[in-house]
């Protein structure tokens, strides 16, 4: 039996390989977009933490919109981040973060423009 090789793309049970290979790639690629999306998402608490009370400083001149302090996930739970003084964006108005209740206990919904 005499086999012959093609230089330019190999011998068919090469080829038959290559192209599963590349599929399980690709599939290994999605799952792993996937699974790394899904570790971005923030997590519940059984207990909202308590109100935050700091003292807003001045602003750091005219035009400037204060942007209330922020719920952080991170490390199992959350953590505050204080608020601070920032240039309003055209067309935009800034909506403060919020805790919602839900079935799986307190999620903080973060402020956005």
């Amino acid at each position: 039996m005499a086999y012959y090789w093609n230089f330019s793309t190999g011998p068919l049970s090469i080829q038959i390989k290559l192209k599963t290979m590349k599929k399980a790639l690709i599939i290994i690629g999605i799952a792993a977009c996937l699974a790394a999306i899904g570790c971005a998402v923030d997590g519940y608490v059984t207990e909202q933490p308590a109100e935050v009370v700091y003292t807003r400083p001045v602003a750091p001149g005219d035009g400037y919109v204060w942007i209330d302090g922020d719920w952080v996930w991170g490390g199992g739970g959350y953590h505050w981040h204080n608020g601070y003084w920032a240039r309003p964006r055209a067309g935009r108005a800034w909506s403060a973060g919020h805790w919602e209740h839900g079935a799986r206990g307190y999620h903080w919904n973060r402020g956005h423009w």
